[in-house]
């Protein structure tokens, strides 16, 4: 070593052993660091400064309750891959598929922060594998008729607010966040500006494609411009009893509003709507989630697959067709009956052509001069000799 490099090497390992010089969480890396310690004090502080407020609170909720809770006290120093392998066999038993795919990243993010910063000296979860028997995913969706029927059994408001989240697979969070301000009658455009989440309202979505105007059928924006006069009428009543202060709409009002005035909560919805028309219906199955699924997997007939990653306004096409679109039974049915009927076309042209040269072949021999048609048999040779031609000529 120089000079130089001997001194670097010895203030990274002073950093490991006492943490930064006047750090407020100096310690001495001693091996008695637990996980708790770490992820709390070391991981979660620099992941917070990327992860958006409401996905924080979630994430660190099920860190806290799948890594933290079973493993936290454990030293740092003391983790394997075996252990840590077994930790997240047992999490595939109880958990699903994505929430283990999830844990497995944060553990391997986990363990390579604490490399990073020289509380450990290899990495124990690098080569964590996915357990291979994971719950399966909810896959269920609904066909054009299950659709038509729960639309039917709704009042207009609520029929217009699902018809428009089925035409549009549009997430909850945009979907009750609309206000008047963002219909536009005679352009047939809604503009998602905003989001609703359990009780705020945020200007950003959840992806950068989540803010966007997008378009609706010339017959859905009938039926919302009817209902916005239903609500004008509602208005004037509301102000006549004194609910309101107002007695017309205001630009910046809900369009799918509660008894209050304020946005619809998408839990309440689920459980008081949904819900119910499942059972009455008896569906599968009936949420937000089951209605974008349904959609992007019934729209691969109606358009390409990038024209469903524009309706669903997916940042990459993947998420659409690995995650959303899922296949359909008579499809691939039709699909195979496709394939065998080419086969069969190719085989019967393929029957055709042998015909037509063999018959080719037939009249071609017919037409030819005797002096042409010479065999082994025969006694003169083709230059007028006497002598017999070998069997092999």
């Amino acid at each position: 070593m120089t000079k130089t490099e001997a001194r670097q090497a010895l203030e990274r390992e002073i950093t490991k052993q006492l943490g930064q010089p006047g750090s407020p969480t100096r310690i001495i890396n001693d091996g008695s660091v637990t996980l708790a310690w770490f992820v709390n004090n070391r991981f979660i502080p620099l992941k917070e400064a990327v992860w958006k407020e409401e996905t924080a609170k979630t994430k660190k909720l099920l860190i806290q309750l799948d890594i933290v809770a079973p493993l936290g006290e454990i030293p740092l120093a003391n983790f394997d891959k075996f252990s840590l392998q077994l930790h997240l066999n047992k999490l595939a038993t109880t958990r699903s598929k994505d929430r283990v795919l999830q844990m497995r990243a944060y553990v391997r993010d986990i363990f390579a922060e604490a490399v990073d910063q020289d509380f450990l000296v290899k990495d124990p979860a690098r080569k964590l594998k996915v357990p291979v028997q994971l719950r399966a995913t909810d896959t269920t969706t609904l066909t054009w008729d299950q659709l038509r029927l729960a639309l039917s059994k709704l009042s207009l408001r609520d029929r217009i607010l699902l018809e428009l989240d089925m035409t549009n697979a549009l997430r909850p969070s945009e979907l009750f966040a609309f206000r008047w301000k963002r219909f536009e009658y005679k352009a047939s455009t809604l503009t998602v500006a905003e989001t609703v989440y359990k009780g705020k309202i945020r200007d950003w979505g959840k992806t950068k494609k989540s803010l966007t105007v997008i378009h609706i059928p010339r017959q859905l924006a009938d039926d919302l411009h009817a209902w916005r006069f239903e609500c004008e009428q509602k208005a004037r009543e509301a102000f006549e009893k004194g609910k309101r202060t107002l007695a017309s709409l205001s630009p910046d009002d809900f369009i799918f509003q509660n008894e209050d005035g304020g946005f619809l909560d998408t839990d309440n919805y689920r459980k008081r709507v949904l819900h119910k028309i499942a059972r009455e219906l008896q569906l599968p199955k009936l949420t937000f989630q089951v209605i974008r699924r349904t959609i992007a997997t019934l729209a691969q007939k109606k358009g390409t697959i990038k024209d469903v990653q524009g309706v669903m306004r997916h940042s990459r096409t993947a998420t659409t067709t690995d995650v959303y679109m899922q296949e359909i039974p008579a499809s691939v049915q039709s699909t195979i009956n496709s394939i065998n009927l080419e086969l069969r076309k190719s085989d019967a042209r393929s029957r055709k052509n042998l015909k037509e040269s063999a018959s080719t072949a037939a009249l071609l021999r017919s037409r030819r001069k005797p002096s042409e048609r010479v065999t082994q048999n025969d006694t003169k040779s083709p230059r007028g000799g006497s002598e017999r031609l070998p069997a092999y000529a």
